[in-house]
This record gives structure tokens, C-alpha cells and sequence, in this order.
């Protein structure tokens, strides 16, 4: 076959099959991106709907009383709690109070103080909180112990 007969071939696709062959794809396309954004905006949507808040902060001998409120719109777990006496140096220690935390409602933690820290508070001095909820942002404050 001579490179002129290839030139003069006229057979290619319809411009129909052509239409709808991109209509078709652009379809695909589309699918594909709703799925994935639902996906992607229903994780996102859950996690931003916890929103922590230190309400009230007691110290007691040996524990301190942490009152969090979610001012969020998804409910929420509080799974760890840290205490530390900088950012760098938090150690995870045990709570007791309800650990469940409702859109909308308050808990109060009573934090048991470490061995690592000592007993208890000491008198002026700044402590470092992290709170850890599942699902969440976690909640990070500091607080200076009462004179």
C-alpha cells in the first residue's frame, strides 16, 4: 500500500460513536469523583464535628478535676489523657469520670497526678494537659496551679 492510499483513507469513527464515547467517559469521570469526595468529606465531616473545650479546672490533693465540654456536633470518647510539666515531657496517666462525651455536653475527668511528676501539684507551677478523644482533635492547655 502506497503512503498516498494511506492519505486518501477516509475511514475513521462516526461522529455519533465519537459523542458518545465522551459522553460516556465524562460520566465515568464524574462517578468516580462523587465517590471519592463523599468519601472523603464524611471522615472529615465526623472528626470537625468534635470540638473540645476546657470548661473548669479543680486541684486536689494528689488529682486534679478537669471539666470538657464538646461544643462540637459529633459525639466523641475521651481515650487518654497526659500531664506534664512541659509539652515535651507529658506522661499518660489514668482518669475516672465518664469518658463518653456527647455533642452539646460537659464531663468532668479527676486526673490522677504521676509518680513521674510526684504526688501532687507544687504551688505555682505550670502544667501541660493533652486530652485524646476518639474521634477528635485532641485538646491541649496549660494551667498554673493554685498558690
Amino acid at each position: 500500500m502506497s503512503i498516498k492510499r494511506m492519505l486518501n483513507n477516509k475511514k475513521a469513527i462516526s461522529p455519533i460513536l465519537a459523542t458518545l464515547l465522551l459522553v460516556v467517559i465524562a460520566v465515568a469521570a464524574i462517578v468516580v469523583t462523587y465517590a471519592w469526595i463523599t468519601t472523603y468529606m464524611g471522615t472529615t465531616t465526623q472528626q470537625a464535628g468534635v470540638l473540645l473545650k476546657t470548661e473548669n479546672i479543680r486541684w486536689t490533693t494528689g488529682s486534679t478535676v478537669i471539666t470538657v465540654a464538646n461544643t462540637g456536633t459529633g459525639d466523641t470518647r475521651i481515650v487518654r489523657v497526659y500531664v506534664g510539666d512541659s509539652t515535651s515531657n507529658m506522661t499518660e496517666v489514668t482518669f475516672s469520670g465518664t469518658a463518653a462525651l456527647n455533642a452539646g455536653s460537659t464531663t468532668s475527668l479527676t486526673v490522677a497526678w504521676p509518680n513521674a511528676l510526684a504526688q501532687s501539684y507544687t504551688a505555682g507551677d505550670t502544667y501541660y494537659f493533652r486530652i485524646v478523644p476518639n474521634p477528635g482533635q485532641f485538646l491541649e492547655f496549660t494551667d498554673q496551679a493554685p498558690q
